[in-house]
């Protein structure tokens, strides 16, 4: 029998007021995971804990790239006994490389960086007493072939994967596993944005430059949420015991390389 079962299991899951992070929610709860969702907003972070099966969940109203933030919640975190740990936040803002100012990859690595090796820290020693831990990364498919107008993005994406593989053999022999997921075109907020970006600078409608980014994409189609979340909750599984510092893109075959 296939085992997605993670009752008894406590899952912090963070950027969970919407997209794909308010997707994977919804799974690891029908998995039977008590879930505390973290964003900016409690009051749309609310309406997203009523939304799901089982009982238990609660919020938490917390900015990944604010420090002072983050450091006055981490005690509480800390008592919290979470098993899995999703990390995810909003990707930063489209430009070139060399157009952006310094401060921009600094607010980058606070926001993805920092915060989560600030959170696998305070997380993980509930993890090994537990002996059952899982990090899931949500990144981008940038740090497998950089995406053209989004400088700061890959860069910072492209350190947190790193980070990712090296924090995977650290935890390795204490039965912790981490993983990141790469998502393609996903129906989000996000793609909304980059969409609406792409269509000013090229002079093109919307809908032309959704026809651009499909043509990308062998499947044909921009990826649902849901079946993101889907392939985050099995690296949450038991099922996925044996696999670690993986970069799993979910991309529609978008992407060239292997």
């Amino acid at each position: 029998m296939l085992n997605l079962d993670l009752s008894g299991r406590r899952a912090l899951v963070c950027g969970a007021s919407q997209g794909i992070g308010a997707a994977t929610a919804r799974v690891l709860a029908d998995c039977g995971a008590v879930v505390t969702l973290v964003s900016r907003s409690k009051e749309k972070l609310a309406a997203r804990c009523e939304e799901l099966p089982g009982h238990g969940h609660d919020v938490l109203a917390m900015d990944l790239g604010n420090p002072d933030d983050l450091a006055e919640h981490m005690p509480k975190l800390a008592e919290g006994g979470y098993h899995i740990l999703v990390h995810n936040s909003g990707g930063p803002p489209a430009g070139r490389a060399i157009d952006a100012d310094p401060a921009e990859f600094e607010a980058g690595f606070h926001q993805h960086l920092i915060a989560g090796q600030r959170l696998a820290q305070t997380l993980v020693s509930g993890m090994r007493e537990a002996g059952y831990g899982r990090i899931v990364n949500i990144i981008s498919t940038s740090v497998k072939e950089p995406i053209p107008g989004l400088g700061v993005s890959n860069t910072v994406r492209g350190a947190v994967a790193a980070w990712a593989k090296t924090l995977s053999r650290e935890l390795g022999p204490d039965g912790i596993t981490v993983n990141n997921v790469l998502p393609g075109f996903t129906e989000t907020p996000r793609l909304e944005n980059l969409v609406a970006g792409k269509a000013g600078k090229q002079n093109a409608s919307e809908e032309e430059v959704r026809a651009a980014m499909l043509a990308q994409v062998p499947l044909g189609r921009f990826c649902k949420p849901e079946e993101t979340a889907a392939a985050i909750a099995f690296l949450c599984s038991p099922l996925a015991g044996y696999i670690t510092g993986i970069n799993l893109p979910v991309d529609g075959g978008r992407l060239g390389s292997l």
